[in-house]
């Protein structure tokens, strides 16, 4: 699909797509955070692994099925540029967020097999991220 098509589709349109690809993403980033930490690596370096995996399965997959972008050397660009704000965003929430819920008494202790601490963590930092990028994506670097 060409740029031109970008505007034939609407922000439910996108916001519906940005979501569902969001969502699979989200699979992706928890799943492998979960992984990562089942094997001994520290919250923070295994939320920067999880994170790179997440962003670039949204990235694949947003430029072509969300905003219907062929790509271009300055949108890789600026995507990279707002991912990295994303990732400022996601890990500069997460990591102080863990610890303290932890101490709140949200870790696995609170409820065995499940590590409630590490999922809202999760969701929060995500969920600030995830506006911010929609929001840039949208409306400066694929817009119609």
């Amino acid at each position: 699909m060409t740029e031109a098509t970008t505007a034939q589709l609407g922000l439910r349109t996108q916001l519906f797509r940005f979501v569902l690809t969001g969502g699979l993403s989200a699979i992706v980033d928890y799943g492998l955070l979960v992984v990562l930490m089942a094997f001994g690596l520290d919250h923070t370096p295994a939320k920067v692994l999880s994170f790179i995996a997440g962003t670039t399965t949204a990235y694949l997959i947003n430029r072509r099925w969300t905003f219907n972008s062929d790509g271009s050397r300055r949108k890789f660009a600026a995507v990279m540029a707002l991912y990295a704000l994303t990732f400022v965003l996601q890990v500069g929430i997460f990591t102080p967020l863990y610890p303290w819920l932890v101490s709140l008494g949200l870790g696995s202790e609170f409820m065995p097999k499940m590590n409630w601490a590490q999922l809202f963590g999760f969701v929060v930092a995500q969920g600030v991220a995830t506006a911010v990028n929609f929001v840039v994506q949208r409306s400066v670097i694929f817009k119609a």
